[in-house]
């Protein structure tokens, strides 16, 4: 009898497909944000982050490690790239790890440091069942809102970081993982035009 984690042809086909378009996607962008690197707030970051989820498979809670990419076109819109690996306290080997992508906005407070944000991310989601039983790679959708604060033109606290995932193709049907975080973003590459000065 054929596991029920296993996937099918079609399944992996779609989600290899998702992850060339993906990947030429973040590719155009990135080429795009330098190409625009003059315009008033355009940058690009990089950063870390260390997350709490709650999985909705078992109410298993497991915490992890993830990173960020953001490419701000102008002072609001850019898009984000993330990756997370979900390990610490997992038990019987019960896992997930997620890697997605997708537009975010952000707005600076009163022209203060803290700046709200929000997102949409889409992307792949792999989930390790139980005692290595299966491994399973899912379609997933991860909207999700946080706020930072800025300690300089160039370094940024995570103060929190909300995603709440679906995950409509989940084996045992649809689940809705969903976590907070905290981290860092730092800019590692700046437009001419200074997106504090000038606001």
């Amino acid at each position: 009898m054929k596991s029920p984690h296993v996937m099918s042809a079609r399944r992996q086909s779609e989600i290899a497909g998702f992850v060339f378009v993906t990947l030429l996607a973040g590719r155009a962008a990135l080429g795009q944000a330098l190409y625009t690197a003059t315009a008033p707030g355009a940058y690009i970051a990089v950063g870390a982050t260390y997350s709490q989820y709650q999985l909705q498979y078992g109410d298993r809670a497991l915490g992890g490690f993830g990173a960020h990419v953001d490419i701000n076109f102008n002072r609001a819109i850019g898009i984000e790239g993330e990756a997370r690996w979900l390990r610490q306290n997992e038990v019987e080997f019960t896992n997930e790890t997620t890697y997605l992508v997708g537009p975010r906005y952000q707005k600076r407070l009163w022209h203060g440091p803290l700046m709200p944000y929000a997102k949409f991310l889409v992307g792949e989601g792999i989930f390790n069942f139980p005692y290595n039983y299966a491994k399973g790679e899912y379609f997933v959708m991860a909207p999700g809102a946080g706020l930072e604060i800025r300690l300089s033109d160039a370094v940024k606290v995570r103060l929190i970081d909300f995603e709440y995932q679906r995950w409509p193709q989940f084996t045992y049907g649809t689940i809705t993982p969903y976590g907070i975080g905290a981290g860092i973003t730092i800019r590692v590459f700046n437009g001419t035009g200074d997106q504090y000065r000038h606001k």
